[in-house]
């Protein structure tokens, strides 16, 4: 059922969202130097390994100084990228991810190997399930960049701090999930995007 959804829904949303996507395309290939998608390899569902899609927001070879995205004025990012982050257009390419089958709607963020590879034996269970677009942390960390950038060691507190509340409010999710639960997280989402 939940696959299903997830077809119908993402099917749905390429179809109207089309014209956005040229749009963004065509001010991304025109504003910048480099693709127009970002490709990066995020762990799924079993502990394997996937390419997730987002529209480019930064300068070509940003990742190579650091994964994380400290402050919403983190130079790296391009001055398109700044809009497109702050209403979280860039993810929309993750639409593909779902219809590709390795990414759900709703469900746990999925991280990057490095982070992943931190994990206990307990936190590890997020990943006997698919990994989703949004969230419960997508929500709670909405800004978590802006909280990043206030701290001396931005690396270590999201270490220490933000990504054990992220994996608990995923085990929140994987204890007490189905399909009204998907659209409840997919309206807060919406919410706080317009709200924005």
């Amino acid at each position: 059922m939940k696959r299903l959804f997830d077809i119908v829904f993402c099917l749905c949303g390429l179809t109207i969202l089309a014209p956005v996507f040229i749009i963004i395309a065509i001010i991304i290939k025109l504003s910048s130097k480099g693709p127009v998608f970002y490709i990066q390899k995020r762990v799924g569902q079993y502990n394997i390994d996937f390419s997730l899609l987002k529209f480019r927001t930064m300068a070509i070879g940003a990742d190579k100084s650091g994964l994380l995205t400290v402050g919403s004025k983190d130079s790296r990012i391009t001055s398109v990228g700044y809009f497109l982050r702050k209403y979280k257009l860039d993810e929309l390419p993750q639409l593909i991810n779902v219809l590709l089958g390795n990414m759900s709607l709703v469900g746990p963020r999925p991280e990057v190997r490095k982070y992943v590879d931190l994990y206990n034996q307990e936190q590890a269970e997020i990943l006997n399930v698919k990994p989703g677009i949004t969230d419960y942390a997508s929500i709670e960390y909405f800004e978590e960049n802006d909280l990043l950038a206030k701290s001396d060691n931005p690396e270590q507190t999201y270490i220490e701090k933000i990504l054990p509340s992220k994996i608990s409010l995923n085990k929140k999710y994987i204890s007490k999930s189905g399909i009204m639960i998907d659209v409840k997280i997919l309206y807060l989402t919406l919410k706080k995007i317009l709200i924005r």
